[in-house]
C-alpha cells in the first residue's frame, strides 16, 4: 500500500469515527467541541454522510486510486478555506478550527505523499 493511500486511510478512519458519533451521539461530539446542543435530524444526517465518505476513502485507498487521492487533496483544501470563512463571519463557532487542522493536516500528508511517490516512479 502506498503512503498515498494510507493517509485516506487514516482519513477514513476518521471519518467513520466522527460520522457514527454523530450518528449515535450528536450532542457528545458536539459539546466535546463547545458547540451548541441541538434536536434537529440535521446533524444525524451529516454524521451519516461523513460515515458514507469514510467509506468511499476507504475503498479507494483500497484500489489505489491515485486521481481520486489527488482529488481529496482540493477538496479537503476547499474545506479548510471555507470552515476558516464561516468562523471568521461569525457564522460558526471557534471550535470547528478543530476539524480544520483535521483536514489541513490530511490534505498535506496525502499532498506530500503523492508528490514523494511520484519523483520515485
Amino acid at each position: 500500500m502506498s503512503r498515498a493511500a494510507i493517509s485516506i486511510k487514516a482519513f477514513a478512519v476518521y471519518a467513520f469515527v466522527v460520522g457514527a458519533g454523530l450518528v449515535v451521539a450528536p450532542n457528545g461530539m458536539l459539546g466535546v467541541f463547545g458547540i451548541p446542543h441541538t434536536t434537529e435530524v440535521w446533524i444525524r444526517v451529516v454524521g451519516v454522510l461523513a460515515f458514507n465518505i469514510g467509506a468511499y476513502y476507504w475503498c479507494a485507498a483500497k484500489c489505489e486510486i491515485k486521481a481520486f487521492f489527488r482529488a481529496t487533496v482540493y477538496t479537503r483544501g476547499l474545506v479548510v478555506l471555507l470552515f476558516t470563512a464561516f468562523v471568521f463571519l461569525g457564522w460558526a463557532s471557534p471550535a470547528l478550527m478543530v476539524f480544520v487542522t483535521v483536514e489541513l493536516f490530511g490534505a498535506v500528508w496525502t499532498h506530500l505523499a503523492l508528490r514523494s511517490e511520484r519523483r520515485h516512479s
